[in-house]
């Protein structure tokens, strides 16, 4: 693939608006009504908006919005003019929210209708400008007056590769945000070389899941497919099944990104289940050959779930469960594990479905390097740093935090922990600041414990953490599975409870059965609630640990 144009958003815009003019852009589920040049005019009416707001180049833009047309329509005005986007995640905190207004001191928010309750304190605010970003009308702000004229703007405008496009504030797990500084360059080269990992066209369909204002989405989910003149569509309600089912037949994705829970809870819930349903399907499964061909009778059903014509099922953001994976493998599912930060914009490695390899991820993205630093002479295992074009500027008025993690010969430490395989290809093995040393000094990964636990009957989710030197699981189990299973023992509290301790005690022992005598769980505790989450699915340890 050779460069087209350089690594600007308006650049690769422009390439994407003569190329593309008559094909479908970004547009809501069974609504194919806005081509690419239709896309550009709506672009240039919000570019003029911005202008006549007197924002100019460098001034910081907020979005907060759900997934819709405009929220990219949005973007690519903000970043037209030389702005910075500052795109913030829905699901963040009113405090969270007004933190990062003010932090990044953005003079313009958009904001989708469900979210204004949010910014409800800036109402009044002169030095903010509210855009309601269904409308694109203003909602509030002071009146701006003596601008300079948009065509003497953009004609003393000049958007270099090494500028500011977006300042993302990350999620975290750890309780506190930070300001990745993403330039142009950064994001349309990350776009493009994700290309060599999956090529898209302009036959290809994505279907929006994931919240547009996360770099995995951004990237991959935006700036991709219309480098590439695909089209993007966007459901108009959260994704329930309801909603997301009929949506899949009528768009027919060819492309679908998402993060590891989604297809791990259709497996539990709708596949796994049916291989369990009696003994005899049991016995069955486990046998070889007639596993894999239950495997890929159930791979069938689910691309029709799909909506039949899927080419490329993207999971990144959290390690996949291995038996989901192996099911995925053998079913013959046309998916692929990518491994990335938003500090680098965000892909870093992977592999198509062509020549995806169990419990791996794929070589490095061509053009980005990765090495494991000072790898344990045992395991080979160490933490993952990298370095490449799509390597974040900093961190946001962070230069100290900035310095810790970016070497002064540009490798950025990841804080992941990974090793290479025999053949280059990346395995992910979780965060380092979630590994646990045990009192011998031995390192635990809880992800890799976490796994284990994941797989045995009636479980929903764990979590591994440390208490008082002591290894103790989290566990959420099903209780809907378990109330049918024990219904005879329902009226009765302490059978019931029994049973629960019986099961408990044989996971304690499946478990560590398992692993290596130092990652061995010493006490099993039933989770009451679901853990809580960062939008793109990842437990928040902090607040159990």
């Amino acid at each position: 693939m050779g460069q087209l144009y350089n690594y600007t958003i308006p650049a690769m815009l422009r390439n994407s608006f003569a190329k593309y003019a008559t094909r479908p852009s970004l547009v809501f589920a069974g609504e194919e009504n806005r081509t690419y040049a239709q896309l550009e005019k709506e672009i240039n009416l919000v570019v003029h908006q911005l202008i006549a707001l007197g924002i100019t180049k460098e001034d910081k833009v907020v979005i907060l919005s759900s997934n819709m047309p405009n929220w990219g329509i949005a973007f690519f005005a903000i970043t037209t003019i030389g702005a910075i986007a500052v795109p913030i995640l829905p699901d963040f905190s009113v405090t969270e929210i007004t933190n990062i207004i003010e932090h990044s001191e953005s003079k313009v928010i958009f904001v989708s209708e469900n979210l204004l309750a949010k910014i409800e304190q800036y109402n009044t605010d002169p030095s903010k400008q509210i855009i309601g970003i269904e409308t694109l009308e203003k909602i509030s702000g002071a009146d701006i007056t003596d601008n300079k004229p948009v065509s003497e703007y953009l004609g003393s405008v000049t958007i270099e590769e090494d500028d500011l496009a977006s300042i993302i504030y990350t999620s975290g797990t750890t309780g506190k945000s930070k300001g990745v500084m993403l330039t142009h360059k950064n994001i349309v080269w990350d776009a493009e070389h994700g290309g060599l990992i999956h090529e898209i066209t302009t036959n290809d369909r994505l279907l929006s899941l994931l919240p547009l204002s996360h770099s995995y989405e951004n990237t991959l989910g935006l700036i991709f497919p219309v480098m590439f003149g695909a089209s993007v569509h966007y459901l108009k309600k959260l994704p329930t099944p309801a909603v997301l089912i009929p949506a899949l037949q009528i768009v027919k994705p060819t492309a679908i990104l998402t993060v590891p829970l989604i297809i791990e809870k259709i497996y539990k819930k709708q596949i796994r289940p049916k291989f369990r349903a009696n003994i005899f399907i049991r016995l069955l499964y486990g046998i070889l050959p007639i596993r894999l061909l239950l495997n890929r009778i159930a791979g069938r059903k689910l691309m029709k779930t799909f909506g039949g014509e899927l080419e490329f099922f993207g999971i990144g953001g959290a390690k996949l469960d291995a038996k989901v994976e192996k099911f995925l493998h053998e079913a013959r599912f046309p998916y692929s594990i990518g491994y990335g930060l938003t500090e680098t914009a965000p892909l870093l490695a992977g592999a198509g479905p062509e020549i995806a390899r169990l419990q791996t991820i794929g070589p490095a993205m061509p053009g980005a390097e990765l090495k494991i630093n000072q790898p344990d002479r045992k395991t080979g295992q160490g933490e993952i740093w990298a370095k490449g074009p799509n390597v974040m500027k900093g961190y946001y008025k962070e230069p100290a935090l900035t310095k810790e993690v970016i070497t002064e010969d540009g490798w950025f430490k990841t804080g992941d922990l990974g090793m290479f395989d025999k053949k280059g290809y990346l395995a992910f093995k979780g965060r380092l600041k979630n590994m646990i040393v045990s009192a011998s000094g031995e390192n635990i990964y809880p992800e890799e414990i976490e796994s284990v636990i994941n797989n045995f009957r009636h479980v929903v989710e764990s979590l591994v953490i440390q208490r008082k030197g002591k290894l103790v699981a989290l566990v959420l189990l099903n209780m809907e599975e378990l109330e049918a299973q024990y219904q005879a023992f329902r009226d009765q509290a302490d059978l019931y409870n029994e049973k629960l301790d019986e099961l408990l005690e044989e996971l304690q022992q499946y478990v560590n059965s398992h692993v290596n005598k130092f990652s061995q769980v010493q006490l099993i505790l039933i989770q009451p609630e679901p853990f809580q989450r960062t939008p793109t699915q990842k437990i928040k340890r902090f607040l159990y640990s």
